[in-house]
Parts: structure tokens; sequence; C-alpha cells
């Protein structure tokens, strides 16, 4: 219990670190840019992110994980810090000057050819977004989750402030003739500029903050040890890519291959992106447990009795995924407000959205294995197979007119297949005992809970007090049946707290 009672700490520490700075993003952002953007101007500002997300995994080349995996020995970190760091440092001066001078055929194959300044933002972000990745790896393997959350925070703080003045302040204050020299410090009149501009400052006060760790390393790359960890991440690499592919290309087909108008595709981008931001709980907890779990496991993998620690771990993020999933969806009225009203039409995928974030969670548990025994190709394998389900079913469903509800249903499958493909996988190769039949039930459960819930929807008639009453009872009824089925633990805290 006491490795488990650590993660649960480091993921803790973690949520805060992590959950933190994109929680105040959605709470302060999202309802301000879905209220003051146009659907089609938020579906720019999803679709290009899309591509972000994508060339943030192929500049870091998933170096953070094969540095956790070379810095395991005290006398072999410092030499795995300097190699990945300074190697990341090289490539992304050359990505960045040839990326900067395509910028505008880059443009105008997104079909932006009057914006090239999107794709310079971008770039810019990446850029940063890169040379930042090794020295946060390097905080969170040296257990620093405060100054990691430091860092977080102040570029959430820059980002948020910066887009409030930009796209509220900006044009109130440029209508007076003493302040109109701020036009020239922002995008005029091109609001989705000034929010990718306020993201390059974010990032770029992120890097200032890194810098010191540039300045104390060794000036020196271990070509030995740099082909190693470029052998080990590969897969890795492969993986990532397929991720993200599974993650945000709806958003990029959509936009391609939708039945309307590029306006009109852009639009459908913008309210199923707004839609992915309310499973963001669920969402930003796996990636607390990611950034905690995944070093965690390589401290411990040696000590006795981890393989049983992986399980009552897998069991765990079960059960709290169920819950967030449960208690989201019975108060999807009232957080269903954060979004402008213009945006809420895309509600109705956040079910189906939540339980493809609660089966990628599980994928990420299950798929520790292949990370800890060097198999990390099986990693990728699967992963592209979750790429072949998302691309070919996304294609299908747009083109057959299911519009937004297309890469909900389409995320769901393929992480399911994910899950499904690593857990059998990983019992070949690393065989661990999961309790399967427990985070069966708990799953089951929340599922009919759900259910139950949309029962009194239709009895209540649109009764918003009644509706939230009585899913209360529900979510309490669940807790009570959970607390039944894990009688002997519950049982044990409270004889410890006695």
């Amino acid at each position: 219990m006491s490795l488990l009672k650590k993660l649960a700490g480091e993921t803790a520490i973690y949520g805060m670190s992590s959950i933190l700075p994109r929680l105040l993003n959605f709470v302060m952002l999202t309802p301000f840019l879905t209220r003051i953007l146009s659907r089609a101007d938020y579906g720019i500002f999803s679709d290009l992110y899309a591509y972000v997300a994508l060339f943030n995994i192929l500049l870091t080349y998933r170096m953070e994980t094969a540095y956790f995996r070379y810095a395991q020995k005290q006398e072999d970190a410092e030499r795995a810090f300097s190699t990945s760091a300074l190697f990341l440092l090289l490539s992304t001066f050359i990505f960045t000057g040839i990326a900067l001078f395509l910028a505008q055929p880059i443009a105008d194959l997104q079909q932006y050819p009057a914006h090239p300044e999107f794709i310079v933002a971008l770039i810019l972000i990446l850029a940063l977004d890169t040379l930042t990745a090794i020295p946060f790896a390097r905080l969170r393997f040296a257990n620093r989750p405060l100054r990691f959350m430091g860092i977080k925070l102040t570029n959430v703080v820059i980002n948020v402030l910066l887009v409030f003045f930009y796209l509220h302040f900006c044009p109130i204050l440029e209508q007076k003739a003493a302040w109109e020299w701020l036009q020239y410090l922002h995008f005029k009149d091109n609001m989705v500029g000034d929010v990718f501009l306020a993201n390059v400052v974010g990032s770029a006060v992120n890097f200032l903050q890194v810098i010191p760790s540039y300045l104390r390393m060794k000036l020196q790359i271990d070509w030995v040890l740099l082909r190693q960890m470029l052998r080990y991440s590969f897969p890795l690499i492969i993986a990532g890519v397929a991720g993200v592919i599974n993650q945000l290309i709806g958003a990029p087909l959509l936009k391609f291959l939708g039945a309307g108008d590029l306006n009109n595709n852009l639009e459908n981008v913008g309210v199923y992106s707004a839609a992915i931001k309310i499973p963001v709980m669920m969402n930003l907890f796996t990636q607390a447990f990611n950034y905690a779990a995944e070093p965690f496991f390589f401290r411990n993998a040696n000590e006795k009795g981890s393989e049983r620690v992986y399980g009552q771990v897998a069991q765990a993020f079960t059960l709290v995924s169920c819950v967030a999933f449960l208690g989201i969806m019975l108060n999807l009225d009232w957080v269903g407000l954060f979004l402008g009203q213009d945006f809420r039409e895309g509600l109705d995928t956040v079910p189906v959205l939540l339980l493809a974030n609660l089966f990628l969670g599980l994928f990420t548990t299950f798929s520790i294995w292949y990370k800890l025994v060097d198999r990390t190709a099986v990693g990728g394998w699967i992963a592209l197979g979750g790429s072949l389900i998302t691309i070919v079913l996304n294609v299908v469903l747009i083109k057959q007119g299911f519009g937004y509800y297309a890469p909900a249903w389409t995320s769901l499958v393929c992480y399911l297949f994910m899950t499904i493909a690593s857990y059998w996988a990983g019992q070949k190769f690393y065989p661990i005992k999961y309790p399967l039949g427990r985070m069966a039930l708990y799953l089951v459960l929340a599922v009919l809970a759900y259910l139950l819930s949309e029962g009194v929807r239709y009895w209540a008639k649109g009764s918003l007090p009644v509706i939230l009453s009585i899913n209360f009872v529900v979510l309490l009824a669940y807790f009570a049946a959970i607390a039944w089925i894990e009688k002997p633990l519950v049982r044990r805290l409270f004889a410890r707290k006695k």
C-alpha cells in the first residue's frame, strides 16, 4: 500500500501542477472565447492547434521518456540531460528556420492564405515549447512539482491576461487618441491572431524560466547515448503521433471533408472543439496521473510486489475516472453554461467523449509495461492500429453526414480497441493481474446511473432544480454502492482513523 499511497500523493501534487493551470485556462478562457469568437473563428483556433500537438511530438522526439529511462542512475542523469537538451536545441533551431521560410506556403495549404501570421505564431510556440520539454522532464524526475506548477501557472496567467487585454480592453482603449499606439502591439481586428500572440508570449516566458537549466549543463553531446535514446524513443514517437491523430484528427478532417463550404465546416469544428472542453476534468486527471506515474513506475520497477501495485493503480484509476464521468454528466445542465449559447448544440457528444477519455486513461495505465521492458515497438503498433481506425472511421462517418458526431464516436471505438490490445499484449510480455471484474463493475454502475439520470431528465420535463436534486441523490447512491462493494477497504480506512 505504501507505493500506492506514494503514487496517489505524487498524482495529487502533479494534479495541482498540471490540472490547476489548464483548469484556470478552461474556467476563464473557454466562456470568454466561446462568447466573443464566432464558431468559425473558434474552429480556426482549434484546427491549427491540432498541428501544434502533432509537431510537439515530432520535435521533442519523445526525449522526455527517453530521459527518464537513461537518467535512472545518478551518474547518468547529467549526461542524459545535456545530450537530450542540446540535441533538441540544435534540431529546433533548424526546424524553426525552415518553417518560418515556408510560412506563406503552409498558410496557403491550410486554406488561410491571408493569414501567414497564424503559422508564424504557431512555429514560435512549437519552438519555445520544445526547448522547455527536457527541463520540465528533469523537474518531474527530480520530484519538484511545486517548481513545475509555478512555471505552468505563470504561463497560464500571462496567457489569460493577454487574451483579455487584446480582445476586450484594446478595442475599447484604441478608440481614444492617447491609446492608439496599442494597435502596434497586437493584430488589430484579428482576434484569432491575438489569441495566438498571447500564447507566444506565454511560451516565451516559460522558456525564460528554464534558461538556468541550460546555463548549468555541460555543452557536450554523448553521441553513443543519443543513438540509444533515439532508438528507444522512436517507437514512442510513432505512438505519440498516432495518439495525436486519435485525439485531434477530427478537427482537420471535419474542415477538409465536411459537407459544407469552408466556413460551415469550420463552424462544425468550433462546436465540436468547444464540446471537447467539457470532459476537461477527466482528461486533466489522466494527464496528472501520467505526469506522476511514468517516472514513478521507472523508479519503482525493481521493487518487490510492484506488479501487484500496478493492478491496484489501474483499479483506483478506473474508479476515479468513473466518478469523474458520472459527476460531469449529472451536472452537465449547469456545466454546459460555460460554453457560449452558439456552441452548446455539441453537448450531446459529451458522454461519448467522456467514455473515450476513460478508455484512453486505461490504455495509458495498461501500457506502462512496454516502457519498462523496452518493448516500445509494441506500443507503437497498437497506436498505429488505433490511428488506422480513427482515420478510416472518421472519413466514412463524415462523408455519411454525421458531422461532429463522427470524431466523438470514432474516439470511443479507437480507445476501446487500444485498451483491449494493450492489455492482451501486456499479459504476454509482462503479466500483471488486474482486477478486471471490479473495474468493469465500476464502469457498468456509472453508465447505469447516467442512464437513470437521463430518465429523470425526461420525467422532470426540463425543471433544472428537480433534475439536479435527483441527480445528486443518484450520485450519492453510486458512492454508496461502491462503498458496499469495497467494504473491506472502507473498514480498514475507518479503522486507521480511529
